[in-house]
């Protein structure tokens, strides 16, 4: 599989605290807005540099993308303990402030692409404000909870949490398995054992506690956002034990969405499979306008 192999961002990204009104989030932003600007929110316990391989491939085919720490995600700070500004509400008025500060305007409408858990930070601020996205892509994020296997995982990280601190999880996490298999959610592309610890310590203790919970009792919305004039592409790997693929086409079927399924590619196709994930992005994205 194609999988980025560092944190260093792509030849013509740069790397910078985006200052908002509701402070400032560490992004990776590449490539001109020819053709339009996509904004991309990673999973649980991921963080920007999943989609660190489809920038340069994005950006050819005429599109900025501008990646996100989320509060409390890796680069971005956000509290440790106090859980309350990882409301689901509270993160999608993130994702709209973002927006505020990287338009040209107010009439400035953005693609919107969050992959697992950024799926369902992403479909909350289009309910909050459909008016401000040109599209939305639901990368390997289904329609409500995450299956009972995974949600088991969450459970004993969360467990883990409360009674060890991040280095100590880590360690226990090693002890037990691959953390890309511990954690569920864990982006697999992201090779260097050194970055990924690195990451790991820099997310926020009550940020991940409050996600996970998110994971498992996520509602189903899929009515709600089929309501909107909005285009959706439900896009996904071939295989994914968060969310069964056959669930997946089952929401783009409710949706009336765009079915994009990468082969070669698990949960993280941004990251198995950059090219093919890219290409399915831009042509989308090309087809809607």
């Amino acid at each position: 599989m194609s999988r980025p192999a560092t944190f260093v961002p792509p030849s013509g990204a740069r790397a910078y605290r985006l200052g908002t009104a509701r402070g400032e989030f560490a992004v990776i932003d590449a490539g001109s807005p020819v053709k339009g600007t996509a904004l991309l929110l990673p999973g649980f316990t991921g963080s920007k540099e999943d989609f660190i391989s489809l920038h340069v491939p994005l950006a050819a085919a005429g599109y900025r993308t501008v990646a996100v720490d989320g509060r409390g995600q890796y680069e971005t700070p956000g509290p440790r303990d106090d859980e309350t500004p990882y409301a689901q509400g509270e993160l999608a008025q993130d994702v709209l402030a973002q927006i505020d500060a990287l338009a040209d305007g107010p009439e400035d409408r953005f693609h919107l692409v969050g992959h697992s858990f950024g799926g369902q930070v992403a479909r909350a601020a289009v309910l909050l404000e459909p008016a401000r996205f040109r599209s939305l892509t639901l990368v390997s994020s289904g329609p409500a909870e995450i299956s009972p296997s995974q949600r088991q995982r969450v459970k004993l990280l969360r467990d883990a949490l409360a009674v060890m601190d991040m280095a100590q999880v880590w360690e226990a996490i090693r002890a037990l398995e691959a953390p890309e298999d511990a954690e569920g959610e864990l982006d697999a592309g992201l090779d260097e054992q050194e970055d990924l610890r690195r990451r790991w310590l820099g997310n926020s203790p009550a940020q991940l506690t409050a996600a996970g919970r998110q994971l498992c009792e996520e509602p189903d919305r899929v009515h709600d956002l089929a309501a909107l004039p909005l285009p959706v592409h439900v896009l996904s790997g071939e295989s994914d034990d968060t969310w069964p693929v056959p669930l997946l086409d089952d929401m783009a079927l409710r949706l009336e969405a765009h079915r994009t399924v990468v082969h070669g590619a698990d949960h993280s196709p941004n990251a198995d499979r950059p090219l093919e994930t890219a290409e399915s992005l831009a042509a989308f994205w090309d087809r809607v306008g």
